[in-house]
């Protein structure tokens, strides 16, 4: 079965090793998405009045990493490996073993952002537009690490295109990381980057990326392996989709809400 597929190329998840210091390709993916979102938070922030500073920019995601790194950790933690800390209550700081759930990152974005509005005197939907068109580009690198470490591929499969991974058995499969690359990192970054080109209401912004980001993972949760552990349904189902579901109906939801009570006070996110 595995003749005429693509086999996936040994590549060491390791980049370089300086003495007892691993950087690592997964990591790396992650770093260059947040030196682009503070790149294109400071460029936007520097437009005539965009109501940003560059010292906000900085507080605003310095706070976002941290609720990205705990909340992503807590979150596989509580969603995907609940039995294991059963087991072991330190398996929560064992992050070198891997795990980080976006969704679990997402909440956490979300309390970072509510913190740093009321701190700042600004409203979360304020916080939450201006960020939320910055984190496809990351989320698209992170996707791209999973590939390079050969994890989080997708059901067997005999499409031409279709992956052999060394750690996925001698079966070809989806590479699911890569449709989870080219819909919700570049297709959500075009989306969310033009939708701001014209004034919107308050909340549209964040309600589409919801939305938008929510249905991508939907779709292709139906072509990737579920966690062994939480096959539901038959496998038919994912965690994935039951955590993304949420997110389709609030993100509508918020775009109408923003629309039908925000629509006269248009805001204007720099582009």
């Amino acid at each position: 079965m595995s003749q005429g597929y693509i086999q996936f190329p040994n590549i060491d998840p390791v980049l370089v090793e300086l003495g007892p210091i691993s950087i690592r390709w997964y990591g790396l993916m992650y770093l260059v998405g947040f030196a682009f979102a503070m790149w294109l938070a400071n460029r936007r922030a520097d437009k005539p009045n965009s109501g940003w500073t560059r010292e906000q920019v900085s507080d605003l995601l310095f706070a976002g990493f941290l609720g990205v790194v705990l909340g992503g950790r807590i979150g596989y933690v509580l969603f995907y490996g609940f039995d294991e800390l059963l087991r072991d209550p330190l398996y929560l700081f064992k992050v070198w073993t891997g795990g980080m759930s976006f969704h679990g990152g997402l909440l956490g974005v979300i309390t970072a952002m509510f913190w740093y509005g009321k701190k700042n005197g600004r409203t979360f939907f304020n916080v939450a537009d201006f960020i939320a068109p910055l984190v496809p580009f990351g989320l698209g690198m992170g996707r791209l690490g999973n590939f390079m470490n050969s994890e989080l591929w997708g059901r067997v499969t005999d499409v031409p295109w279709a992956i052999i991974f060394p750690n996925g058995g001698p079966f070809p499969r989806h590479p699911s990381q890569l449709y989870e690359f080219a819909l919700e990192g570049v297709v959500l970054f075009l989306i969310l980057n033009w939708f701001i080109k014209k004034p919107r209401p308050e909340g549209a912004v964040s309600g589409l990326f919801l939305l938008g980001y929510g249905t991508f993972r939907f779709l292709v949760e139906f072509v990737r392996e579920p966690d062994a552990q939480l096959g539901l349904f038959g496998g038919f189902i994912s965690m994935g989709q039951i955590l993304s579901s949420p997110m389709i109906i609030i993100g509508a939801l918020m775009i109408a809400w923003a629309y039908k009570v925000n629509g006269p006070k248009l805001q204007k996110v720099s582009k």
